[in-house]
């Protein structure tokens, strides 16, 4: 098997589609982006830890964090490596003093940990190649219709910064609520109504 080559990404934007949240990686200079389909209570971790959001008691992302530098390891990197029958793998690289070890993990779990992390981000060359889609058709008027192989057929993207940002208050509100602050959770309530008007 021939040896992959990975380019270095960022996890570029989070939106809503028909099917789900995508969080859609670019690779840096690139004008394709790979959207991967992820639940909601990932898309929320990823968020928090987009927006540097404080919470009151660690996440399991924060926690995993924790037990990494507890044990001596720092997080080197993380690597979305594969796709294989309209999934995709991922691994993230530890480093342990001299050694490297690649643990496997979902994507949506390695990108919750990159972004606390800071850590890079890299993508296959192969999995662009397959999945990539052009950001003109994300961030453009028209919405995204990703169709073929690699990508959720039917899928459609809503604009891309407008969904983020209604994904973004949706977890600042269950925190608000979590945290018994009213006024703050209805301002973000207003704020959501707001954006539902504009859309």
């Amino acid at each position: 098997m021939a040896e992959q080559t990975f380019v270095e990404a960022d996890i570029w934007t989070v939106a809503q589609t028909d099917q789900g949240n995508v969080v859609l990686v670019r690779p840096k200079g690139s004008d394709l982006a790979v959207p991967i389909f992820i639940g909601q209570l990932e898309t929320q971790a990823i968020l928090i830890g987009m927006g540097h959001v404080d919470v009151p008691r660690p996440l399991t992302h924060d926690l995993a964090i924790s037990l990494i530098h507890s044990l001596g390891a720092d997080i080197g990197r993380i690597e979305i490596n594969e796709l294989r029958e309209g999934t995709f793998f991922a691994r993230i690289a530890l480093r342990v003093g001299d050694s490297e070890m690649l643990i496997d993990s979902r994507p949506s779990d390695a990108i919750g940990i990159a972004v606390r992390a800071g850590c890079p981000v890299f993508i296959a060359e192969s999995v662009v190649e397959e999945a990539g889609i052009s950001v003109n058709l994300v961030t453009g008027e028209n919405a995204l219709s990703a169709e073929g192989e690699g990508e959720p057929s039917g899928a459609t993207l809503s604009s891309g910064p407008a969904g983020a940002e209604r994904i973004r208050l949706g977890a600042e509100l269950e925190k608000a609520i979590a945290e018994e602050d009213y006024e703050r959770a209805a301002m973000i309530r207003d704020k959501l109504k707001e954006l539902e008007g504009g859309s």
